[in-house]
């Protein structure tokens, strides 16, 4: 698995990829070739993991059997088919908040460096698509991600930190999470989710760090932290611990 970026806005990068005799190859596998040969242009990466995702479907994604439904009725339809099948099963019921109802107690205000700014084309107009975009679902804001870095190259630390905030708001109100806040070193998240739901989606996440430092207690998700921790690494965290959630949400699809 390659992870990271490499490469940056004046700089090109390349990736070398070896493989044996296409004969030996399975199906699945001359497909995810077929697809990296189908997006090696610039600020592709967001279309070659909607074909990843088709190829070998989204259910336990980040679990040992990656495989689903998502190939064969396709991401829309899925996650379409996704949360009405949530909302028929009461106990397994999953119900997501207004994006902008989600309350984030984290006092961080990133302020771009004024050489970024000059840079963007319309620095106001592109924070408020950002927006736009975070409001309206976490593939909106994939999306916009990937065409600013495409446009822009790779974004300055204090705009990674604006993102990650959208981020956190987006995935939040997905997973029914109105406010987050912390207390000392506890993290605390309220959450409309139902103690059978909390344990189907922490079952399925792959970091047993953050598993393991999970409870639920009275439509609240707590967590007991080793130390407390400063503003941007509280931020990471709870992107990192929301992006293990987020993720999950299709183990509860069979239900």
């Amino acid at each position: 698995m390659l992870r990271g970026r490499v490469g940056r806005a004046d700089k090109e990068a390349h990736a070398y990829l070896f493989y044996p005799d296409k004969l030996l190859l399975s199906d699945q596998a001359l497909e995810r070739l077929a697809a990296l040969e189908e997006c090696r242009d610039l600020g592709q990466g967001f279309q070659l993991a909607e074909r990843d995702m088709g190829i070998r479907g989204f259910g336990n994604i980040f679990g040992e059997e990656q495989t689903g439904d998502v190939g064969n009725v396709g991401i829309d339809l899925f996650f379409e088919m996704l949360f009405e099948s949530l909302s028929k099963v009461e106990e397994h019921r999953l119900i997501s908040v207004p994006y902008q109802s989600v309350q984030l107690d984290i006092n961080i205000n990133p302020h771009l460096p004024s050489e970024y700014i000059n840079y963007l084309e319309n620095p106001m107009e592109i924070i408020n698509e950002a927006e736009k975009s975070a409001e309206e679902d976490i593939w909106s804001l994939m999306q916009f991600t990937e065409n600013l870095r495409r446009q822009y190259g790779k974004e300055p630390y204090s705009m990674e930190v604006l993102l990650k905030k959208l981020y956190v708001k987006r995935m939040a109100a997905d997973l029914g999470i109105t406010r987050i806040y912390a207390s000392g070193k506890t993290v605390i998240m309220k959450t409309k989710m139902n103690k059978k739901v909390f344990k189907l989606v922490t079952d399925s996440m792959t970091s047993d760090i953050i598993r393991s430092s999970l409870v639920f207690e009275e439509n609240q998700i707590k967590a007991e932290l080793l130390l407390e921790l400063p503003r941007e690494q509280f931020l990471n965290w709870i992107f990192q611990c929301l992006a293990e959630l987020h993720a999950s949400l299709p183990a509860l699809i069979k239900y």
